[in-house]
């Protein structure tokens, strides 16, 4: 009988040390469905971003239309964030042919005059994010001396 008895607190301890149930995270708003992520967090996001860097007149849009490249007759229609100020004179758009932030990017720029050229965006990272997206973009408008005192 005394066996007994130190094999029940022997039990109890071990159905007393099972680890809790892990809560589930929320998934990422990157994992959330490609329109519903540009629409409700990167154009929100982007918009804010830019207001910070001094620009207020800049009308943003996502839409699914052609590429506005000179020279480039496709008939292919992607998705596209397409920013726009100074009464449209300055324009960029981001352009999301897969449908899909971790898929491929292009970038396009102009002023006053359809853009010519279409380069590659965010080519080498392996996660995208929603800081990534903003910041690099933000960063590429830098560089075209279109933001700030540039």
């Amino acid at each position: 009988m005394a066996e007994e008895t130190n094999q029940k607190p022997a039990e109890t301890e071990k159905t007393a040390a099972k680890p809790a149930a892990k809560k589930e995270k929320p998934p990422a708003v990157e994992d959330k469905p490609f329109e519903e992520f540009m629409q409700q967090y990167y154009l929100p996001a982007l918009q804010q971003a830019i207001a910070q860097e001094g620009l207020t007149d800049v009308n943003l849009t996502f839409a699914k239309q052609k590429y506005p490249l000179i020279g480039f007759d496709s008939t292919e229609e992607c998705w596209q964030i397409i920013g726009s100020w100074q009464n449209g004179q300055r324009q960029f758009n981001v352009y999301f042919p897969d449908a899909d932030i971790q898929g491929q990017k292009g970038f396009s720029c102009h002023e006053g005059k359809k853009p010519s050229t279409l380069e590659s965006f965010l080519i080498d990272e392996r996660k995208i994010t929603l800081d990534l997206l903003v910041n690099r973009l933000l960063y590429r408008l830098n560089g075209q001396k279109w933001l700030g005192r540039n």
